[in-house]
């Protein structure tokens, strides 16, 4: 009896406003249930910050479930039919905060990052993971966004290496990378 194939991992990169986000929910759209991820970590102080969840919330068909403020790496150890995990930015950011890694030597995030991305490489059911593409923009003034921006880098291409399928958004339209 063949061996059934393993549903794909897909990799969804793309700069701010570029569509990102809907691109990967419009993949899981055949999906009978969809767990998402919602990495990011409300301040009740940023209202444009807010506002942008609220959108992402009300967009999101009601069938779906939605895990807030959580470690992906712990929620990807049990199997869900389709999980979507937005947006590995915010994820980095509050590891960054956790790790007071702002002014710490670079590397400080490995171990979250390793964690990451052996449990997206595990992972059984089918999965989309959206990350913004900070390379090619101009060179940060800060350290902190320089910082940020080699964090991720690196870790984009970690978990490209690691999933089945890689997809750049630009100007709302997907380019297939893999």
């Amino acid at each position: 009896m063949p061996a059934t194939a393993r549903p794909p991992r897909t990799l969804v990169l793309g700069g701010a406003r570029s569509g990102k986000s809907a691109f990967a929910e419009n993949l899981l759209t055949d999906a009978p249930t969809v767990r998402y991820l919602a990495t990011a970590v409300l301040d009740p102080t940023d209202h444009d910050f807010a506002d942008r969840i609220t959108v992402h919330r009300d967009r999101r068909p009601a069938h779906w479930t939605t895990v807030e403020n959580t470690e992906p790496a712990t929620v990807l150890a049990t199997e869900a039919p389709a999980t979507l995990l937005d947006d590995i930015g915010t994820w980095l950011t509050a590891r960054l905060d956790a790790r007071n890694a702002w002014d710490a030597p670079r590397g400080t995030v490995t171990p979250d990052c390793d964690e990451l991305v052996d449990a997206v490489q595990a992972y059984e059911q089918r999965l989309v993971i959206v990350s913004p593409e900070v390379g090619m923009g101009v060179i940060p003034a800060t350290r902190s966004g320089r910082l940020f921006r080699d964090e991720i880098g690196t870790l984009n291409q970690r978990l490209a290496a690691v999933c089945d399928q890689a997809y750049l958004i630009v100007a709302g339209l997907p380019v297939r990378l893999k």
